[in-house]
C-alpha cells in the first residue's frame, strides 16, 4: 500500500510512456490523424534512408565517448581532493564547481565568449596578443562546432554525478583508514584504491548512469549555441534529430521510431558499462 503512490506515478510518467512510443514507433502519425500501422518502415528508414541521422548518431557516439569518461573521472577526482577540507571551504568549492550546470544563463555567457567577432571575448584576446588577425568562427565553422560543445559539456559536467561523489565521500567510516594504515598502507593513492573505490560502489554505479543519461540526452546546448540546424549538421545530436520529427515536422511516429532506438541503445550500454564496472570489484 505504501509503495503504491509511486508505483503509479511510475507507470503514468515512465512505463506508460515508453510501450506508447515503442507502438507509434510501427506507425505513420502526424497527432493530428489517427496512426497508422506501417510495420519496420520507420527502422529501415531510419538506417538505409536518413542521412542525417546516421551524421546525429556519429556525432553523438563521439561527443558522449570523449565527455562521458572524462566528465566521470573528472567528477571523481575533484570530489576526492576537496574531501579533507574543512566543511566549509568543501561547501564553497561544491558550490563553484556545481553552479554551471544550473545557471539559466550559461549559455549566455558562452555566447559571449566564443563569439564570432572581435567582441567575443576568446576572439578579442587572441587578436589583442596577435595570435590571430581575423576572429575565429568558433560556433560556425564545421571542424569547430564539436571539438567546442565538448569542452563546454566537460565545464558544466560538474552536475548531480558529481553532488553523488561529495556525498559518498563523507559517509566513509573514517576509523577504515587507520585500519589501513596498521596494515601498510602509506599513502592517499592506496587508499584510494584498497579503500575508498571499494568503498564508493554504489555512487560509481550512480554516477555512471547519471553520465550516461547526460551525455546522450544533451540537446538544449548544441541547439542554443550552434542552431538549429548547425552548419553541415557539424552539431547535430541525436536529440536534436528526434526533436526536429517530434516538434518542428509532427512526424511523431518516425520520431517514436528514434526515441526506441535512442533507448535500447542506452540500456545496452549500461548494462555493459555496469558489467566492466563490476569485473573490477566496484
Amino acid at each position: 500500500l505504501m509503495l503504491a503512490p509511486f508505483l503509479l506515478f511510475f507507470f503514468l510518467l515512465l512505463l506508460l510512456p515508453i510501450l506508447i512510443s515503442v507502438v507509434l514507433s510501427f506507425t505513420s502519425y502526424d497527432f493530428f490523424n489517427r496512426p497508422v500501422f506501417v510495420g519496420f518502415d520507420n527502422f529501415i528508414t531510419l538506417f538505409v534512408e536518413d542521412s542525417e541521422f546516421v551524421t546525429a548518431l556519429e556525432n553523438t557516439l563521439l561527443f558522449a565517448l570523449i565527455t562521458g569518461p572524462m566528465s566521470y573521472i573528472l567528477c571523481f577526482f575533484i570530489a576526492w581532493l576537496i574531501n579533507d577540507q574543512s566543511r566549509t571551504m568543501r561547501s564553497v568549492i561544491t558550490f563553484i564547481f556545481y553552479a554551471p550546470s544550473i545557471s539559466g544563463s550559461l549559455y549566455t555567457i558562452w555566447s559571449v565568449l566564443l563569439s564570432s567577432d572581435r567582441y567575443g571575448m576568446i576572439n578579442g584576446f587572441l587578436m589583442q596578443t596577435g595570435l590571430i588577425r581575423e576572429p575565429l568562427l568558433f560556433l560556425k565553422v564545421p571542424a569547430m562546432i564539436l571539438p567546442c560543445l565538448i569542452i563546454i559539456q566537460l565545464w558544466m559536467s560538474m552536475g548531480t554525478g558529481f553532488l553523488s561523489f561529495v556525498a559518498g565521500f563523507q559517509m566513509i567510516n573514517r576509523d577504515l583508514f587507520e585500519v589501513g594504515a596498521i596494515d601498510g598502507i602509506q599513502n592517499r593513492w592506496q587508499e584510494l584504491w584498497y579503500i575508498t573505490i571499494p568503498m564508493m560502489a554504489p555512487h560509481l554505479m550512480t554516477s555512471a548512469l547519471l553520465q550516461i543519461t547526460a551525455m546522450f540526452a544533451n540537446t538544449g546546448m548544441s541547439d542554443t549555441l550552434v542552431g538549429f540546424p548547425s552548419t553541415n549538421y557539424a552539431g547535430h545530436l541525436i536529440m536534436s534529430h528526434l526533436n526536429d520529427y517530434a516538434n518542428l515536422r509532427v512526424e511523431r511516429g518516425y520520431a517514436s521510431a528514434i526515441a526506441v532506438f535512442l533507448f535500447v541503445f542506452m540500456v545496452l550500454l549500461n548494462r555493459f558499462i555496469l558489467g566492466k564496472l563490476k569485473k573490477i570489484g566496484v
